[in-house]
């Protein structure tokens, strides 16, 4: 059987399509498929079928389609209820999409090894895949929240499989396809690059400076920012004429293998204008970051999903950008599913970015990080580690010597790691969290509901992601007045639904946590969400799942340590006693009793 999403969503059997009613049933499965092994919750799947307005009969007409596939499908693929939703498992099954993941990321791995042959020949295969916009027999629902990233996907790989192509000295036929690419996509500073790369090595060098020019008014005009240093670097490499070579310039934009030229890697996300409170953790970390700054020289902020360890360490590397003019690296350490990065790609782009040629990378993990710590040896270089998952990922990429900082985030405080100065994040007491809404949505909207605003606050439980998340959804909604979505947020069978947009979504925060625990934690976390009140000891717990008290313990201890549930005090017999934050606690006790296989 094969599943198809990149075009019509489809699916056959031995060449003959299954045939499937309608575009909603369409959604259905498509929703299903994308969620690749997790469960859609019946607020998703309205959320994908009809928007914030559902029919009254949506639990009615939900269950119609699922029931209907199930039929459709046959008993080959399993779909079951699961919780409050349903889960897909289509086995040994084709589906387009993730054998585009699959072909997309060997053509990046082999371009970043500079065998740009095997890299188009994978590459070419993976956008082979795509018959039609995606998506195309579904809701505008689904192609809202599920089609930019498809698409982003598909450019990415189009611009990797155009950098081989250009490494390979196929200059000249490429500018016929590039021209119109650009046209369409104007923003995109790589596209423009590598028509830019064309057209030099092609002999039209003033076409090429044109098309520099334009892409510069156009950011100026839309975004009112200019271009990115990497396109910068390649209309300078233009005007020296440097740009010659069969794999340079059009390697210049590549995510994975560009050659820096010289250039003072400066790798920091932009800095949110928004950035609110949290001035002892600010004055903590900014403070480490000073020159002369006794040791540690490590910033570990630690804190749950979603309460902006992120933010603060990007902000607090931004204000302290003038005492590293050696420069800054910074990596995000989870991938777009949630997966931990391995340090030894990680270590080949931050050695990249310090001068090293792709030929000279070392073989092992350990020469890269000794070359790595060598390269930093002497030089003023802060490094950010973004979203760390364990010391075994973390200690590799640390820098040696006395010149170099570093921040870290994650949900683990990497208590294993030597030298650190430990800044955990808590939620924001109710005046900073308050403070917060009113810097997203206007400090006026928040005057004039003032109790709506503090109810609002409090149904966030003060997280900053869920209150970005309601403040997104309320600057997306100029005419709502705070009161209509706290009234959204009340009921608690919606809240967590509710906290979703675009690529936010706090569910999916919490699942971060969550998916790193044993399957014995796991069902601790569920059984002491519906089993216990909002607080709970080592006692009341051991109670709930029927263990001993010292066991019960340590499953506590081990939810504190993900994140999932906090200390809020010490009981009479001097044991910690923990709480559930509400949202958490929603979260808890909608997962299912069983869960599919870890794939």
């Amino acid at each position: 059987m094969k599943f198809s999403i990149l075009g019509p969503v489809e699916a056959s059997v031995d060449g003959a399509d299954i045939p499937l009613d309608g575009t909603k049933q369409r959604t259905t499965l498509a929703a299903l498929l994308l969620a690749r092994g997790h469960m859609v919750t019946d607020d998703r799947l309205s959320t994908l079928l009809w928007g914030w307005e559902p029919p009254a009969t949506m639990s009615a007409q939900i269950y119609t389609y699922i029931s209907r596939l199930r039929k459709r499908l046959g008993p080959g693929i399993r779909l079951e209820r699961r919780g409050p939703g349903y889960w897909l498992d289509i086995g040994p099954a084709g589906f387009d999409w993730a054998e585009f993941e699959r072909l997309a990321g060997i053509g990046t791995r082999s371009l970043s090894g500079g065998r740009f042959e095997q890299a188009a020949r994978d590459l070419r295969e993976a956008l082979s895949l795509w018959s039609a916009p995606a998506l195309s027999n579904t809701t505008d629902f689904l192609g809202e929240i599920e089609l930019p990233r498809l698409e982003e996907a598909y450019m990415a790989a189009l611009e990797s499989r155009i950098e081989a192509d250009l490494a390979m000295g196929s200059h000249a036929a490429l500018i016929a396809e590039l021209t119109p690419l650009v046209a369409r996509h104007p923003l995109r500073e790589r596209l423009r690059a590598q028509l830019m790369t064309a057209l030099y090595r092609s002999e039209r060098q003033a076409e090429a400076l044109a098309v520099y020019r334009a892409g510069r008014r156009t950011l100026r005009e839309e975004l009112g920012i200019d271009p990115g240093q990497a396109l910068r670097t390649v209309h300078d490499s233009i005007l020296t004429g440097d740009l010659d070579g069969p794999a340079a310039g059009a390697a210049v934009l590549s995510a994975s293998s560009h050659s820096w030229n010289g250039l003072v890697p400066a790798m920091l996300p932009s800095d949110t204008t928004d950035f609110h409170g949290r001035e002892k953790q600010l004055a903590e970390v900014t403070a480490l970051l000073r020159p002369h700054a006794a040791h540690p020289h490590r910033a570990v902020i630690t804190g749950m999903s979603g309460i902006g360890k992120s933010a603060l360490a990007v902000h607090a590397a931004q204000l302290s950008r003038e005492h590293f003019p050696d420069g800054q690296l910074y990596v995000d350490l989870r991938d777009a599913q949630g997966r931990a990065k391995d340090p030894y790609e990680v270590l080949g782009w931050f050695l990249h970015a310090l001068g090293t040629p792709e030929g000279d990378l070392p073989a092992s993990l350990d020469e890269r990080s000794q070359l790595y710590r060598s390269r930093l040896a002497g030089r003023r270089v802060l490094v950010v580690l973004d979203n760390t998952e364990d010391d075994r990922q973390t200690r590799p990429l640390l820098p040696g010597g006395q010149l170099c900082r570093t921040i870290i985030t994650g949900r683990s405080p990497l208590s294993g790691l030597e030298g650190i100065r430990l800044v955990h994040l808590g939620l924001p007491d109710p005046d900073e969290a308050t403070g917060l809404l009113a810097r997203l949505v206007g400090a006026e909207r928040v005057a004039a509901e003032p109790e709506a605003a503090a109810r609002l606050v409090e149904l966030c439980d003060r997280l900053p992601l869920a209150l970005r998340i309601a403040a997104t959804r309320l600057t997306a909604n100029p005419r709502w007045r705070l009161s209509r979505l706290v009234a959204r947020l009340a009921p608690e069978e919606h809240r967590l639904s509710e906290l979703r947009l675009g690529g936010h979504d706090l569910r999916a925060s919490l699942h971060l946590g969550h998916a790193a625990l044993d399957a014995e934690s796991r069902r601790a976390f569920r059984e002491l969400a519906r089993g216990c009140a909002a607080g709970l000891s080592a006692r009341e717990a051991a109670e709930v799942l029927g263990v001993c008290e010292e066991r019960a313990e340590w499953v506590l201890e081990a939810l504190a340590d993900a994140r999932l549930i906090e200390v809020s005090g010490v009981c009479t017999d001097e044991r910690l006693h923990y709480r559930f934050l509400p949202l958490v606690r929603l979260f808890a006790q909608e997962q299912p009793a069983s869960e599919p296989a870890a794939s």
